[in-house]
């Protein structure tokens, strides 16, 4: 009796610790495998692109802002759509948003302010979609790139396409960590996430 007692407790246990772990290790695949999907390469065509903000100090972007700013200038330049609309709001205390900072920055570097809109709202990368796509369905577009690092492909992806615009991905790793500790810390992170996200919708 003894002995088939723990032979229940071990199975529940292996069910208990084996199906989130099981659960983690296909997700972190799912999210490496987006990460090295570019949807540009089979799309041509988008009514948007979407450059996702991050940090800024006093109007300049950050490396990593610059990064994806640049990569959504080269979709512009190759014709793939005929707006680019930056987003992401501020942190207390900056004298811009986010997306105010990357439509300059874009303007700066010869880009016409007619094809570049700053969508200034949202705190999280959900408020900041949120935010694009209520743009995008006012002026009538349905389809956007989004530009990010990345790590990030999958959740914005799937949050996207939740949010009623059909989207794709096409990140740019000017703006991607070096190292391959930093990579591994930003997929870890996104997995968690991406996870979260489905669990709870935010």
């Amino acid at each position: 009796m003894a002995a088939r007692r723990r032979c229940i407790l071990l199975a529940v246990a292996l069910v208990v610790v084996g199906v989130p772990v099981a659960l983690f290790a296909v997700t972190g695949v799912a999210v490496w495998n987006a990460a090295h999907t570019d949807d540009a390469r089979t799309v041509q065509h988008a009514d948007a692109i979407v450059v996702l903000g991050a940090a800024q100090y006093g109007g300049a972007p950050s490396p990593v802002f610059a990064g994806r700013l640049e990569g959504g200038h080269i979709l512009f330049d190759e014709g793939r759509a005929p707006v680019v609309l930056v987003i992401g709001g501020s942190q207390p205390g900056d004298r811009s948003t986010e997306a105010e900072a990357g439509r300059q920055y874009l303007v700066d570097q010869g880009l016409s302010g007619e094809a570049v809109v700053a969508v200034p709202e949202g705190n999280t990368t959900l408020e900041s979609l949120q935010a694009a796509t209520t743009y995008m369905k006012e002026h009538g577009m349905e389809s956007a790139f989004l530009v990010s690092d990345p790590w990030h492909n999958l959740r914005i992806k799937k949050m996207t396409s939740d949010l009623g615009i059909t989207p794709y991905v096409s990140a740019t790793w000017h703006s991607a960590a070096v190292s391959q500790t930093t990579r591994l810390t930003g997929y870890v992170r996104e997995t968690f996430a991406y996870l979260y996200y489905r669990a709870f919708g935010r």
